[in-house]
């Protein structure tokens, strides 16, 4: 199959709306990035797909979507679909991205980009190899209250920075007590559970805030014996410009807590990345205690941030498969996997 012209092919579809299709239309995307797509001048979701007919018929009729699919292959050769949206669980996401790039068509892929560091870079290279688009919704790196944080960084409001630390507790939830099946703590799909699904997110936002990563480590296990993914992990990690970075998360903990810290040689900021807390900058030069709501959409600017890209190819994602191979990359040494 030979590689299309993917600049004119978006250029051609700027002159109407960028057709999406989903595949794997679950609960995030009822709420959390699904209306994003739609909200976003300039882009429609033109087709769904997932497994069960009956559950993608019903998506689509709720939210006003011409065409279902059971069959992702359908989706992905439509030629009314422009770029598709892998929102499946991880163990899957390889498989069908693989598939797309074969299709020439861009592409946003659930976090993380796959359940190991291997597997991401075979997608990455595979878009990589066609030129053509791949983003990775790690969508806070798009939100306005982590751009704040990043502007009071690039600011130097709190002068050089020597460390950053971070910590997400919180109790097993029922779902995990009754041993219900789950896939987020399946080993064979998030071989380190709700490290997988939470700490990629932190990770990832990190290494926005303070550059790539080129040492890490950590010690990772199961404490509870609850599920078979692992629920506790401790890591240090080194920035490439000589920041240190420690973090640890435990999902069998009483209190449920998300506190990080960037220490800097004239002040600190603290934040919450899950929690719906105040960013607070505490420094020689200002102090400032802001509370900036998330959308209600919250993947709402990273989408509007991909069209952006698509109207101006000057201008770079924030979140593309390059810095997800990364997060990816770091999650393993953390694990011991590479």
């Amino acid at each position: 199959m030979s590689t299309p012209n993917i600049k004119s092919n978006i250029m051609k579809a700027l002159n109407k709306n960028i057709n999406w299709g989903i595949i794997g239309c679950g609960n995030v995307t009822e709420v959390k990035s699904g209306p994003a797509y739609k909200l976003t001048k300039g882009f429609n979701i033109a087709a769904v797909m997932r497994r069960d007919a009956d559950k993608a018929k019903d998506y689509a009729k709720r939210h006003n979507i011409e065409t279902f699919y059971s069959d992702a292959d359908q989706l992905i050769n439509d030629p009314n679909i422009d770029a598709v949206y892998i929102a499946t669980p991880p163990d899957t996401h390889k498989y069908y991205a693989l598939k797309v790039a074969e299709a020439g068509k861009p592409c946003c892929i659930e976090k993380p980009l796959s359940p190991s560091y291997a597997d991401s870079l075979v997608v990455y290279e595979a878009f990589k190899a066609k030129k053509l688009p791949l983003f990775v919704a790690y969508y806070r790196r798009s939100l306005p209250r982590f751009l704040k944080i990043k502007e009071w960084l690039d600011a130097d409001l709190i002068g050089d920075i020597r460390h950053i630390s971070a910590l997400l507790s919180k109790p097993a939830s029922e779902t995990d007590l009754s041993k219900t099946y789950n896939w987020r703590t399946d080993v064979n799909i998030a071989p380190a559970g709700y490290f997988d699904d939470l700490a990629s997110h932190e990770l990832d936002l990190f290494t926005f805030f303070l550059g790539n990563i080129k040492e890490a480590q950590g010690i990772s296990l199961n404490q509870q014996g609850l599920y078979t993914a692992k629920d506790a992990v401790t890591a240090s990690w080194l920035h490439e410009n000589g920041i240190t970075g420690s973090g640890t998360w435990n999902f069998g903990c009483h209190d449920h807590l998300d506190k990080v810290t960037i220490y800097g040689s004239k002040g600190t900021i603290k934040f919450s990345v899950f929690h719906d807390n105040p960013i607070v900058l505490k420094s020689e030069s200002k102090n400032e205690s802001l509370f900036i709501e998330n959308p209600k959409h919250i993947q709402f600017p990273h989408v509007e941030n991909m069209k952006n890209y698509f109207d101006n190819h000057d201008k770079t994602h924030p979140s593309t498969g390059e810095t997800a191979l990364h997060t990816s990359w770091v999650m393993d040494k953390i694990l011991g996997e590479i």
